[in-house]
């Protein structure tokens, strides 16, 4: 919501992905509307009437990444689903993606680039066609120098990066913004 240059190039950008199905990187600080950005991308997309699965990989516990991820298949035979394959067909926002631990990065890189995986004491492979966007209120770049973020991930995902900019950048979109809420309020 808003006119001004930052919010007007990121209008233009969501525009083009509407033919595309490259990978996205939304960066900035908290409360910049990456996930309402990754939302617009996903309903302008050919995907829409598929599935748009979040997973924010800041809120995991450390020995829950691969299960929530991947999934898991219980001795029993239960089968626990995880993000990846309940986002098949549609789009997976990973949200704060520079949270994921460097080993669980690799699994990641490995269906970004085959486009299958295997779940948590699985044995056959689990084919999935995904449209992956990553969100990351750090800066990856540093990320990456500082050996937290694999770099060829990093290349993987920030095919098309979108850079959100602080409404204190923006002021000018203030007042568009203050009646779009008072309207969205006003319907309640």
């Amino acid at each position: 919501i808003g006119n001004s240059p930052s919010i007007t190039r990121v209008k233009k950008i969501i525009e083009k992905l509407t033919t595309t199905e490259s990978r996205v990187l939304i960066s900035g600080p908290t409360g910049t509307g990456k996930e309402l950005v990754a939302r617009k991308i996903h309903k302008n997309s050919p995907r829409v009437k598929e599935p748009f699965i979040i997973i924010n990989a800041a809120l995991l516990k450390e020995n829950t990444y691969e299960k929530e991820l991947f999934g898991e298949e219980l001795d029993d035979g239960t089968i626990s689903f995880g993000a990846l394959e309940r986002a098949n067909k549609g789009t997976l926002l990973i949200d704060e993606v520079s949270e994921i631990p460097f080993q669980t990065q690799a699994n990641v890189l490995r269906v970004l680039i085959d486009q299958k995986f295997k779940r948590v004491n699985g044995k056959k492979d689990i084919n999935v066609n995904i449209r992956i966007i990553s969100s990351s209120s750090k800066n990856l770049s540093e990320e990456v120098v500082s050996g937290r973020f694999r770099e060829d991930l990093f290349h993987r995902l920030n095919v098309v990066p979108i850079e959100l900019s602080p409404l204190i950048s923006r002021t000018e979109d203030i007042p568009e913004l203050i009646n779009y809420f008072k309207k969205k309020i006003s319907e309640i």
